[in-house]
């Protein structure tokens, strides 16, 4: 079979195809014919050797995945041959809150991940996918979608009314707005691109700000809301927009703190945390339940993901490049199969 893996160095000049022999399914493990995989920005930081630069290799990139299960192992009793399914993210959480243990078995690192034809699992570590979805929406809901369900419905206990400041339209934040939406929240959502924000109004943003030609956004979320701020913060920036969402959030209002893409450090002034008594909610990714719960909600609601693009396997070094590109909107997917 084939996969793209790191085989002795990192980069994406270091990101190959080769060939792996077809691997058979164990006990208790399944073996999944991969239909799909998306990316997140974890995987490119993973690949340029930024998230882990002591992970082992070679590795197998890509956390996201989706597709069939073609065979299974002795005594695999909870999944069978054909039923469509995706990977779960972090393979021993399963239900309660987040430990190290649960934390270090991941795909995409340290774990191999996706971007291979065949992957070994076990049979507790797939989730099925929602009818309404093909595999190459299926394959962008493992991370991106469970964290903003994990942000707004687990942590944040959405309610219809609250209002959530988004950051970005990157997938997490697209898959926040369509939660915020469909649960009666209203919305407002930042974008250096006029062309991206006039798109996030058809998905049905409420407000919009491009934060080049408003800087200082925090004052103008302050108008929008009478200066009451914002009830939630999907916080998808990191260091360097953190204190403009302290001004912009509400007395105990919640910020959910998912990405770095601003940076992972600054100098920070904690006293609005104290005086506002916010509450600054790490969030990474869910368990599993949490995922099976989301996926009754989306199929109900019905909620389809936003794709921007969709590469062939062959292309997937300039997949990583595009995503890297900032220019996306919603996930960027690799066909497999």
């Amino acid at each position: 079979m084939r996969v793209w893996e790191l085989q002795h160095a990192f980069g994406l000049d270091a990101l190959a195809i080769t060939e792996r022999p077809t691997p058979s399914p164990g006990p208790g493990e399944v073996r999944v014919q991969v239909k799909a995989t998306s990316l997140n920005y974890r995987d490119l930081l993973m690949v340029q050797g930024l998230y882990n630069p002591k992970q082992p290799l070679p590795l197998i990139p890509v956390s996201d995945g989706a597709g069939v299960i073609d065979a299974v192992g002795p005594g695999v009793s909870q999944v069978k041959v054909g039923d469509r399914v995706m990977g779960l993210f972090a393979q021993r959480w399963f239900e309660g809150g987040l430990t190290r243990e649960k934390a270090k078995a991941t795909l995409g690192g340290p774990l191999d991940g996706l971007l291979a034809e065949h992957v070994i699992l076990p049979e507790t570590g797939v989730v099925a996918i929602p009818e309404h979805l093909n595999f190459q929406e299926a394959a962008t809901l493992p991370i991106a979608a469970l964290t903003a369900w994990s942000a707004l419905v687990d942590e944040g206990q959405l309610k219809p009314g609250d209002t959530v400041l988004i950051q970005g339209t990157g997938g997490v934040s697209l898959f926040a707005l369509q939660l915020a939406k469909a649960i009666g929240a209203r919305t407002i959502l930042l974008s250096s691109s006029d062309e991206k924000l006039a798109r996030a109004k058809t998905l049905g943003a409420d407000e919009i700000l491009n934060y080049v030609t408003t800087p200082q956004w925090d004052r103008a979320v302050l108008d929008l809301t009478e200066g009451q701020g914002v009830d939630h913060v999907i916080e998808v920036g990191g260091a360097n927009t953190l204190s403009l969402s302290m001004n912009a959030v509400r007395h105990q209002g919640a910020i959910h703190v998912i990405g770095i893409l601003s940076g992972a450090a600054s100098q920070l002034n904690v006293l609005p945390v104290l005086m506002k008594r916010i509450r600054l909610q790490g969030i990474y990714v869910a368990s599993k339940a949490s995922f099976e719960a989301m996926n009754k909600a989306l199929s109900q609601l019905p909620i389809h993901p936003v794709i921007d693009r969709i590469f062939p396997f062959e292309e997937a070094v300039s997949a990583f490049e595009y995503l890297q590109s900032g220019r996306h909107f919603g996930k960027i997917v690799i066909n497999v199969d």
